[in-house]
């Protein structure tokens, strides 16, 4: 049988963790939430995009940009935007900081991957591939 209890909605419905991790490091939600932001910048990837892969709306994501939001602690678009700042990362040190290259890596066919990049990253499941990729060819080097 479900819950037939009213849930929590807001900042309670994170749960105790969540909530815990929130009020615990301010400083993790303004760090993650700019590295995010400049991560997405440097991959090429626009608001839109940006609200795909975090979940959230593009309004969200246009006020996480000009700094008015910042991601919370636990919750999934957090858990994303750590993905997204792992790929940023791995591919940084692959292409020795240079733009370009990571951007056109982003947006050209990959064959093992079985797609581009730039747009599988808009999933879940396209994005934990894609750094595991990434993650690989790294180890390789």
């Amino acid at each position: 049988m479900g819950n037939l209890l009213p849930q929590p909605s807001g900042h309670a419905a994170l749960g105790h963790a969540a909530r815990h991790a929130a009020s615990a490091s301010p400083q993790a939600a303004a760090v993650v939430s700019k590295a995010v932001v400049r991560a997405a910048a440097w991959l090429g990837l626009n608001n839109a995009a940006l609200a795909e892969i975090l979940g959230v709306s593009p309004a969200t994501a246009s006020r996480l940009r000009d700094g008015s939001h910042q991601l919370v602690p636990g919750t999934k678009p957090y858990e994303l935007a750590l993905l997204l700042i792992r790929l940023f990362r791995g591919l940084d040190s692959m292409v020795g900081g240079e733009e370009e290259p990571a951007r056109s890596w982003m947006n050209a066919p990959n064959r093992a991957l079985r797609g581009v990049p730039a747009e599988l990253v808009r999933s879940v499941t396209g994005l934990v591939e894609t750094v595991a990729y990434v993650d690989g060819a790294r180890a390789r080097l």
